[in-house]
């Protein structure tokens, strides 16, 4: 497991850009959909939304068969999360609140077997390849391949990205817009000037330090500026709005 991360890893640092949905729909043929649209990832929401972790392993051999790498986003900075989300065999975490560095080296703890951290160590998993012929290498392979995402999500994070940007083993720096719009006093207004002005900063500062960033598009304009701010993973919308938006667009074309 973890080849499709070490992929996009890869392509990351190519200076490619990747693309994919958020996923809150438990359903494994909206995933296999994906790889029919050609996605690169998706994020497999177990943040907001209803995914547990047992849905979410179903959802990540979905995805691994659709070509797809499946990266899930947990709930919190918790190294109990961040090991059930990499055992299923996810390419990545995505995890939220990276605010200071200390924060950014709990993330790495949580994400990396020793020597670089502490990770729980178990290969009767399906990371480990339920110990097929003692799945030699695993532990390196995972420290290699494994796309450890971090999100910055409001102010603090923002003034504190040179210093988190500092801590090794963080592949994406993500700037969450709406927690950001929200937390410069505007939620929401994610096209805001103020806020704009944050993420193109915060896209300077990371494209200095040789970083990749990622962020996350409401539609295709949105997604288009980004892009052209410099963010490499570029995660668009939102499974379940996607296709909520594609009805009402046919249904008013018809009952026009």
């Amino acid at each position: 497991m973890g080849s499709r991360g070490g992929l996009m890893k890869q392509k990351l640092q190519a200076g490619e850009t990747v693309i994919g949905p958020f996923v809150i729909v438990p359903s494994m043929t909206l995933i296999d959909t994906l790889g029919h649209a050609g996605v690169d990832f998706c994020i497999i929401d177990a943040e907001h939304g209803p995914i547990s972790m047992e849905t979410a392993a179903d959802l990540v051999i979905a995805a691994d068969g659709a070509g797809v790498a499946p990266i899930i986003r947990v709930g919190d900075n918790d190294e109990r999360l961040i090991l059930r989300a990499l055992d299923i065999g996810s390419a990545g975490v995505e995890v939220p609140q990276i605010n200071d560095p200390d924060d950014a080296r709990k993330l790495v703890h949580a994400t990396k077997y020793t020597p670089l951290g502490e990770r729980g160590l178990s290969i009767f998993t399906r990371a480990g390849d339920y110990f097929k012929g003692g799945s030699p290498g695993h532990t390196d392979r995972q420290n290699a391949e494994t796309v450890v995402i971090g999100h910055i999500e409001g102010k603090r994070g923002l003034d504190n990205l040179d210093e988190i940007m500092e801590v090794d083993g963080v592949d994406v720096y993500f700037l969450g817009p709406y927690d950001i719009s929200q937390s410069l006093g505007i939620p929401g207004d994610v096209r805001n000037p103020i806020v704009e002005e944050a993420l193109v900063e915060a896209c300077g500062k990371a494209r200095n330090a040789g970083k990749a960033v990622g962020s996350y598009a409401r539609d295709v304009d949105m997604g288009r500026w980004l892009l052209g701010n410099g963010v490499q993973y570029l995660a668009y919308n939102v499974d379940a709005t996607i296709y909520m938006e594609a009805c009402e667009r046919f249904m008013g074309e018809l009952r026009a």
